[in-house]
């Protein structure tokens, strides 16, 4: 088992942001299908935080995306950066790869995102997290995140 507390965050290379953006824009668009959005309006979320966020496929100004680097192995990502304009910031996109979960990598990753968010003048740090992720959630929660909105859905078939 590593040592999470070597995990480095590198700034994500232009490179690698060209794998990463349409594979990261792709999991965006099937959480929202899991967590019941029709695919015609999860496809239209993925198009418009992809031409908010990353106009002409580059970061917009302020958003920072970072490779998770332990042992010199890309490990995951952590996309963060202003919600809008303000103090308010958003962790966009954190991922621990399948191999390197259960190691304490995540809470690392997401303090260390707290850090930056700190260091950029932000007052607060928050996340969007879909019910069905209970691992994530639990992490979250033992990091002193709240919950600030819940959306419900009731589906039936005919």
């Amino acid at each position: 088992m590593s040592d999470a507390a070597s995990v480095n965050l590198q700034p994500m290379t232009r490179e690698r942001l060209a794998v990463w953006l349409p594979d990261s824009m792709a999991q965006y668009e099937q959480s929202r299908i899991d967590a019941g959005d029709s695919p015609a309006a999860a496809a239209a979320n993925r198009r418009a935080s992809e031409e908010r966020l990353f106009p002409d496929g580059e970061p917009a100004p302020g958003q920072l995306l970072f490779s998770a680097m332990l042992d010199g192995r890309e490990a995951g990502w952590l996309w963060v950066g202003p919600f809008a304009e303000g103090a308010d910031w958003w962790v966009w996109h954190v991922e621990v790869h399948e191999e390197f979960r259960r190691r304490g990598l995540g809470r690392v990753i997401m303090q260390r995102a707290e850090e930056i968010a700190r260091e950029h003048g932000a007052s607060s740090l928050g996340l969007n997290v879909f019910a069905y992720n209970t691992g994530a959630r639990a992490l979250y929660e033992s990091l002193g995140y709240e919950t600030t909105a819940i959306n419900m859905k009731k589906t039936w078939a005919d």
